[in-house]
């Protein structure tokens, strides 16, 4: 079953080969279900497939569907970063410590596999930069080290789920463990974002989903974005892949039902592909009520030397490089790409990308979660950039 809203020309038209893809990816059983939001030089449609969850009672997906939307949260979160630093809160090049006294001498491996006990010194402080753009030190080590071993058994390596404790206890956690590199030095995923949203929140004297609130969500409308599911009966089924199927992560009733004991700034929004797609629109047409542009472009712009880029494979992809809590083509390496593209993917089977050269705005949200940094949404991309053509 499918629902669709502004189709426009778009059902019978330059949409029709995005929807039957999705909607092939259903029949086939790959997706239980899926919403997508695409705008095309100003022409805009919502579509729905397939139902919220792998039984055949399940309700049909709708476009208020909720999803877990995971690391979409990221260039969210970036802009609220921004938004925060042109008021004065904060400043990129502020030390973390400022505002995160645990941070304030970090021990650095002599090798990212090193033991735990081979250290040194860190040689310049954690800034609220290389907390934003991913270069502090922590992150998601994809290769077996005893750091990895060792966030993994505390409780702060990178889930799809919630750690098991406050943003506090979080960061006091982190902070006994030893940093990868020098800070500034290199490139790990994830950890640092969520670092950041625990400086933010101390900074402001405020929870991370205040400031959403005042900042994002309601100047922007997007009513149905919260740290949880505002209407747990809204909100789809989460699964995994294993195996040739798919193996149950998260039930509506489950984490997401109720607020979290850590706001994630990396992970943890829960949203509608509408409200996605009022972010991204408002982010691509100018930033405003926002940010302005010169603010969007700074969270835009690549921030990785291209060494770092070879250290940030897989999870940012060639051709692509990383600015400001969000990832950024560089180059076309692939016929969908395009520099200055840019956006992220989450872990739950969730993506939204800008393509100002293209003039598209792509979100897709499905509940079929990514099984590694590769099973994405490459066929998604394609189609949007033919639709475009």
């Amino acid at each position: 079953m499918t629902h669709g809203t502004g189709d426009g020309q778009g059902a019978d038209g330059q949409f029709s080969r995005i929807w039957r893809l999705l909607d092939g990816h259903v029949a086939s059983g790959r997706l239980p279900g899926y919403v997508t939001a695409v705008r095309i030089r100003g022409e805009t449609a919502i579509r729905a497939g397939g139902r919220t969850a792998i039984e055949a009672d399940s309700p049909p997906m709708a476009p208020d569907t909720l999803f877990r939307i995971a690391s979409v949260t990221k260039p969210i979160g970036g802009v609220l970063t921004m938004a925060l630093v042109d008021d004065g809160l904060l400043a990129l090049d502020d030390p973390a410590a400022r505002w995160l006294p645990e941070l304030d001498r970090p021990r650095v491996l002599v090798t990212p596999a090193a033991g735990l006990d081979a250290t040194t010194d860190a040689v310049r402080p954690i800034t609220v930069r290389h907390l934003i753009t991913c270069t502090a030190g922590w992150g998601a080590i994809m290769q077996p080290t005893p750091l990895q071993r060792a966030m993994i058994d505390r409780g702060v390596f990178p889930s799809p789920l919630h750690p098991p404790m406050t943003g506090d206890e979080f960061v006091a956690a982190l902070a006994e463990l030893p940093l990868a590199f020098q800070p500034g030095e290199g490139f790990l995923y994830d950890t640092p974002i969520d670092v950041l949203g625990v400086l933010l929140a101390r900074a402001a004297g405020r929870p991370l989903s205040e400031l959403f609130a005042e900042r994002i969500l309601g100047p922007l409308g997007m009513a149905d974005t919260a740290f949880h599911a505002v209407d747990p009966a809204r909100l789809a089924t989460a699964y995994t892949p294993a195996g040739d199927g798919l193996e149950l992560l998260d039930p509506p009733d489950g984490e997401y039902a109720r607020p979290p004991r850590f706001e994630e700034l990396s992970s943890g929004l829960v949203s509608t592909a509408g409200d996605v797609l009022r972010f991204f629109t408002a982010m691509a047409d100018g930033g405003a009520p926002v940010v302005d542009r010169e603010a969007l472009a700074r969270v835009t712009a690549d921030a990785l030397t291209a060494e770092q880029r070879r250290a940030a494979v897989p999870i940012v992809e060639p051709g692509s490089s990383w600015a400001m809590a969000t990832g950024v083509d560089v180059e076309a390496a692939q016929p969908w790409m395009a520099p200055g593209r840019w956006g992220w993917a989450g872990g739950t089977g969730t993506t939204a990308y800008v393509d100002p050269s293209r003039d598209t705005i792509c979100v897709l949200l499905t509940q079929r979660g990514m099984g590694g940094p590769r099973d994405g949404f490459d066929d998604f991309f394609a189609a949007v950039a033919a639709a475009a053509a």
